[in-house]
């Protein structure tokens, strides 16, 4: 494996408190001493540039197996590359559901074998994700899993849901809950409120999330498990988790790059790519997100990438399925925080690489740039001005509200282990 050096890059690693401007050397994979140039050494000019430890995201669909024309392991990896991800975490709605060692191997081997970047699949809590009874948790941590979820199917039945949390103990491993009473949330098409009203699109109110999360936080506290709360959307539940950790239940949390910056408007026109569950919320909710990112309530952000087909989403809101394509845009959605000042380029980038590196147990391996460590890193230009062009999109969903949007902050390479896996038509290497 030929050698590579990161020249002239401004290097923000949160992890170490690190931000200066210098250069990155790596060699065999890894992150090492300055040593001096030679012909097998490949240059990457990063002058402007942000050089970061690679992305890390808990929560993504990769639609594999079973759904091979929303996604595969091979194109989300490609357009997780395309995002600066060299992390990421698979949720099991796929087909069959990943409730079994066999399930999980799949998953594996063939992002071994197909995949760009790092997959960590995570496994189910009930059969099928049927929410009748358990799965066999001891075997899915066996065979690799970094955590439970039925994701998109909220675990109803609290009795289930206590005995998740009370294996947690044993295992280490959170319960990653989609928190949503689905029997209030009915028909619900959009987040309830005004725009609901004037588009005739029954309403999904906060509290069918919140309902959800207080009683998860109840049993997570009875049990002493480790509760982990997927894509939180409500300034409600911010403050619900925020109690909780102060009262000192084991509770981390996630938020998406939509969440953070687009609202309940985006559906306007009923746009079924701004369809998404939870739904899109207010500003208030927004500023609730940001608030709870500040102030250590909200422990990391995640994309929940959610690719479909484009004859699904046409097909009409009432039928098209919730989900929006993330990877590609979650850099250029997520750099308007700190172009407006909500949060700085410290704090977003310990967000995208130290925080979810400790929750997965990691930190030292992933998500930093100190010698020795995996050279997964993300080099990005802040500034550079982009319009959101699907059909260059390396995913299979093209499903974003963000299409013909000007985003400012681009990823220009992504290296893992040493190798550049993407590198932008405009940088050259």
């Amino acid at each position: 494996m030929s050698n590579l050096i990161i020249k002239n890059g401004h290097i923000v690693d949160p992890g170490q408190g690190t931000d200066r401007t210098g250069d990155i050397f790596i060699s065999n994979g890894r992150i090492t001493e300055p040593f001096t140039e030679g012909p097998d050494t490949t240059l990457i000019d990063a002058d402007g540039m942000v050089v970061s430890p690679g992305f890390i995201d808990l929560h993504c669909h990769l639609r594999d197996p079973g759904f091979p024309d929303k996604e595969t392991i091979a194109t989300g990896t490609r357009a997780a590359a395309r995002g600066g991800f060299t992390t990421i975490c698979c949720m099991p709605n796929t087909s069959p559901a990943r409730d079994s060692k066999e399930t999980l191997d799949y998953v594996k081997s063939t992002a071994l074998s197909q995949g760009i970047v790092r997959v960590l699949p995570i496994g189910c809590i009930t059969k099928k994700r049927e929410g009748k009874e358990l799965a066999d948790l001891a075997e899915i941590a066996e065979a690799g899993a970094i955590g439970f979820s039925d994701d998109g199917s909220p675990v109803m039945n609290s009795a289930i849901m206590r005995q998740a949390l009370e294996f947690t103990r044993e295992c280490g491993l959170p319960v990653m809950e989609h928190c949503e009473d689905i029997n209030l949330t009915g028909k619900g098409q959009m987040n309830e409120g005004e725009f609901a009203g004037s588009l005739g699109l029954a309403g999904i109110p906060a509290e069918s999330e919140e309902i959800i999360v207080a009683r998860d936080l109840m049993l997570a506290k009875l049990t002493g498990g480790w509760l982990h709360i997927c894509h939180v959307s409500t300034a409600g539940s911010v403050e619900l988790i925020k109690q909780a950790k102060d009262k000192g239940v084991r509770v981390t949390c996630e938020v998406t790059p939509h969440h953070l910056t687009l609202t309940e408007e985006m559906v306007l026109g009923y746009d079924t790519s701004a369809k998404v569950s939870p739904p899109l919320r207010t500003k208030k909710d927004i500023r609730a997100l940001i608030q709870g990112l500040e102030e250590g309530i909200i422990d990391t952000i995640a994309t929940d990438h959610a690719p479909h087909t484009e004859k699904e989403k046409m097909s009409g809101f009432l039928t098209a399925p919730s989900g929006i394509s993330v990877f590609e845009t979650a850099l250029g959605s997520l750099m308007s925080l700190v172009h407006n000042y909500d949060l700085d380029l410290m704090q977003l980038i310990n967000f995208l690489t130290a925080k979810p590196a400790k929750l997965l147990g990691r930190y030292g391996e992933l998500g930093t740039l100190a010698t020795g460590a995996e050279a997964d890193i993300t080099v990005f230009d802040p500034n550079a001005e982009w319009v959101v062009d699907t059909n260059e999109f390396a995913s299979k969903g093209k499903n974003t509200p963000l299409k013909g949007s000007t985003l400012r902050g681009k990823v220009m390479a992504t290296v893992y282990q040493g190798k550049v896996v993407y590198q932008d038509k405009t940088f050259g290497i």
